[in-house]
Parts: C-alpha cells; sequence; structure tokens
C-alpha cells in the first residue's frame, strides 16, 4: 500500500509518505530563504509523495521564535511560491504548507523565552503560562479571538495564491489552537470556553474560513495531539469526538500527532509511539489519518497501512537524515517511486 496513490479532493498523492512539518529556524522576518529552496528541493527529489513546510505564523507573533516562517504578508508568499514552482516542475511530490500560531508559546529559543526587547508579547485563551518561568501572556478577547480566525483565513489565501497543494492547521503540540481545546489551558467563560463545543469552537470557525478560500485544488489537513498525557486534559476520546466534526466541516486527513501543552507530561517514546491514537481516530471517527512518531522504514510504514492504522506515513527524523528515505523504500521493496531523470545511471532496476 505505501506505492499506491491516494487522493484528497483533486490532489493525487503518488505514494504514502509525507515529509512531516518541521521547523527550521532559518528565517529573517518570516522569510523562506535559499536554504528552504534547497531543503525542500532536494526532499522533492527524493521521492516523497507529500512535501509539508514547516510551522508557518499567520501573524508576527504566531511565530515560535524570531527565526521561524511566516506568511502574514505577499513578500513571504512570493518567496515560498519559488519552492511550490520548483517542487511542480522538477518532481511528482505534492507540496502542503503548516499554518500556525504558537500563542503563549512564541517568542522562545530552545525552551527559554527571549526578552521582550527581542521578542514579543505572547497571547493565549487565558492567562496561563506554559511554564512558570515564563511570562503570562496576553488573554485574547472575544473579538481578537475572532480577528484570529482571520488571520488563517488570509494566510489560506496567500498558500493558495503561491499554488500548494494542501493546507495543514496546526492544532496540536500546545500551540495556540491546541491551547484552545484543552481544558488545562482554557478557562474562558466566554462562548470558547467551557465547554468541549466551546473549545473546539475556534478551530472550527478557522476551518470554516479557510475552506472558503480552498476549492477542490486544495485539500485541508489538520494536525492535533491524539492527547495531552494529563489527567484532566485533552485525551484521545476527546480527539475522536473532534476528527467525527473535522470531517463534517470538509477536513480530508486528521494528522494525529500528542503532547506538547502541559509542560513536564510524562511520555512513552517507542517507535511508532502515536500510532494507536492514529488507528483510534481513523476507526471510531472514520476519517482519514496520517501516524507520525519515530517511524524510520518501509517494512514499519507499510505495516501500518496494512493494519489500517492510517492513510499517510509522516516522517521527520528520519526524513532529515535520509532526503531519498521514499526511493530507498522503493529499492527494498521492488515498487515503483518518482527517480530524478539527471540521477537515472544510479537508478536500480525493480
Amino acid at each position: 500500500m505505501l506505492y499506491t496513490p491516494i487522493q484528497f479532493r483533486n490532489v493525487e498523492l503518488k505514494n504514502r509518505w509525507v515529509m512531516s512539518p518541521m521547523c527550521m529556524y532559518s528565517s529573517e522576518n518570516g522569510m523562506a530563504n535559499d536554504f528552504h529552496f534547497v531543503h525542500y528541493g532536494s526532499r522533492s527529489q527524493g521521492g516523497t509523495g507529500l512535501l509539508i513546510v514547516e510551522a508557518t505564523g499567520v501573524e508576527p507573533r504566531g511565530r515560535i521564535t524570531n527565526h521561524c516562517m511566516g506568511i502574514w504578508n505577499d513578500e513571504q508568499a512570493e518567496q515560498l511560491q519559488k519552492i511550490v514552482e520548483f517542487v511542480h516542475k522538477n518532481s511528482e511530490s505534492k507540496i502542503g504548507i503548516q499554518l500556525a500560531h504558537a500563542g503563549r508559546k512564541g517568542s522562545t529559543w530552545n525552551n527559554l523565552q527571549i526578552s521582550l526587547e527581542e521578542g514579543w508579547e505572547t497571547i493565549a485563551p487565558s492567562s496561563i503560562p506554559y511554564h512558570p518561568s515564563e511570562r503570562i501572556p496576553h488573554a485574547l478577547s472575544t473579538d481578537e479571538v475572532k480577528e484570529h480566525v482571520q488571520y488563517f483565513k488570509k494566510a489560506a489565501q496567500r498558500a493558495v495564491k503561491a499554488g500548494f497543494d494542501v493546507i495543514e492547521l496546526h492544532g496540536a503540540h500546545g500551540y495556540l489552537i491546541h491551547q484552545f481545546l484543552s481544558p488545562l489551558s482554557n478557562i474562558r467563560t466566554d462562548e470558547y470556553g467551557g465547554s468541549f463545543e466551546n473549545r473546539i469552537r475556534f478551530l472550527i470557525e478557522i476551518v470554516d474560513a479557510v475552506n472558503e478560500e480552498l476549492n477542490e485544488d486544495t485539500a485541508l489537513f489538520v494536525r492535533i495531539s491524539g492527547t495531552e498525557y494529563a489527567e484532566n486534559g485533552w485525551d484521545i476520546e476527546d480527539s475522536v469526538a473532534l476528527a467525527k466534526i473535522l470531517k463534517e466541516h470538509s477536513v480530508d486527513l486528521v494528522d494525529v500527532s500528542s503532547g506538547g501543552n502541559i509542560h513536564g507530561a510524562k511520555i512513552s517514546v517507542f517507535n511508532g509511539y502515536q500510532v494507536p491514537f492514529s488507528s483510534q481516530i481513523k476507526n471510531e471517527a472514520q476519517v482519514k489519518t496520517g501516524a507520525v512518531g519515530l517511524i524510520t522504514n518501509v517494512e514499519q510504514a507499510e505495516e501500518i497501512l496494512q493494519n489500517n492504522e492510517a492513510d499517510l506515513i509522516f516522517v521527520a527524523r528520519e526524513i532529515l537524515r535520509n532526503p531519498y528515505l521514499a526511493i530507498q523504500g522503493a529499492f527494498e521493496v521492488k515498487e515503483e517511486c518518482f527517480f530524478p531523470h539527471q540521477y537515472t545511471r544510479a537508478k536500480i532496476s525493480s
């Protein structure tokens, strides 16, 4: 199954390998540069079905660090468009972008908060810092929450114009959307806090606003944390319930990660440790899912698909080590995969 195509709206991926979005901390003023061109371009030569550009801030305060990517203005989108055009012209890969807002985890570097002089005032659903040593974030007013929905909408508009095939919304890892989802970081008393329905409202409004900018040529994914590993926090049952609603709102795939919102949460990490969350959401919510988390080889990836635990395989660290992971895997299992014509003399026949 790993080397069979799959379709989301009109977007067909040639195989099930996905380069997971990973921050590169290499932008100035949110701009992509030559490093990003080479980084994403080289992975497109490796046969990966879908590449997803790193968490990209929908406003300046939405970045994790002051060296993270942004798409809050047209100049940033135009730089990203050059990467998109290269990928489309020189490979069979599709390319997506992860739209993000760091919320209370913004303005940080290596888990240390940047000074206000170098960074910015952080924002959150409630005035609760991620770590007690960090400054207290500004709790968004109801009107400010609605304003942030529009930031995502405008970022999606720019991303579509730049030619991206997939938009992914970052609702995981303790960033702003996740902060709204969790009852541990969201203690609001307005329409965006309290009940499950209120806490998911911010994400659902973003989904609907972004979908207004999309057509059948651009698919919509949402990344969530299946659980946050904390008592009385967001858990897998919440994720299943959310996934059912996301499907009703025309989300094409739920990308299932975990954790990130509660400082000091105990997480048992092993190869494929998040796959059970993807499996439960896929089978109970009847939605397409992506599995991520220490997936390192073709046999492991194929087994996940054969067991009906996911529809896509998101790979992070392994594809940093080996940009040609998909091609190399195809050689091992004697499957067909895109191979750059410039490198034909090195191709191993299947």
